[in-house]
């Protein structure tokens, strides 16, 4: 969903005559950290299910990459939108954390996907989630939002994916369109060597 976040908000951005040269200019502490948590999500997504160790570690893999992750945005949080991001992130690693490492998903939202989704949530281990049961705890905070028609990519999301991509559409915002027209003033302003002269 982050993805369609940031996809989102880049076209936005392009609406509102904004420039991707904020993002080119974007400055992160320890920023080279996101793409490994990333890999490292994608590596257990796919060997959890190959190899036993790794699917009994997993959840605690994804609870050691979420910790990692909101330090880095705390770290970074004078950028505008990551607080939000941060707390969106916190919410799902909350209810992920007092779930054995699994995000809850709503069976009868995971319905409208497709159905071999369904079957592996049931039957064996697919990426960080797990079924929704009684016994979940804080069920409310897990993937329960169902997103159909007519958005384009029916998928299952919880409350902290909104938060987050909240928080991601306003990081976008200020870098493709208030940054970028701060530095395009700041380029227009003369230097005062070039007043003198």
């Amino acid at each position: 969903m982050v993805f369609d976040g940031i996809l989102i908000a880049i076209i936005v951005g392009f609406f509102r005559k904004g420039s991707l040269r904020g993002l080119a200019d974007l400055q992160l502490k320890f920023g080279w950290i996101f793409p490994i948590l990333v890999f490292l999500q994608f590596f257990v997504y796919f060997l959890q299910n190959k190899y036993e160790m790794l699917g009994s570690l997993s959840g605690y893999i994804y609870m050691v990459v979420y910790v990692i992750g909101m330090a880095f945005l705390w770290v970074n949080r004078h950028n505008s939108g990551f607080t939000l991001i941060l707390i969106g992130t916190f919410l799902n690693f909350l209810v992920m954390a007092l779930n054995g490492g699994r995000m809850p998903v709503l069976e009868s939202a995971a319905t409208l996907l497709d159905p071999h989704y369904l079957d592996t949530l049931k039957n064996e281990l697919y990426a960080k989630h797990t079924l929704l049961t009684e016994s979940s705890r804080l069920g409310f905070l897990g993937d329960i939002i169902p997103l159909t028609d007519p958005y384009p990519r029916s998928q299952v999301i919880s409350i902290g994916d909104v938060v987050m991509n909240i928080g991601v559409f306003q990081f976008i915002q200020y870098l493709m369109v208030h940054k970028n027209k701060h530095t395009s003033l700041e380029d227009e302003t003369p230097s005062l060597k070039e007043v003198k002269s």
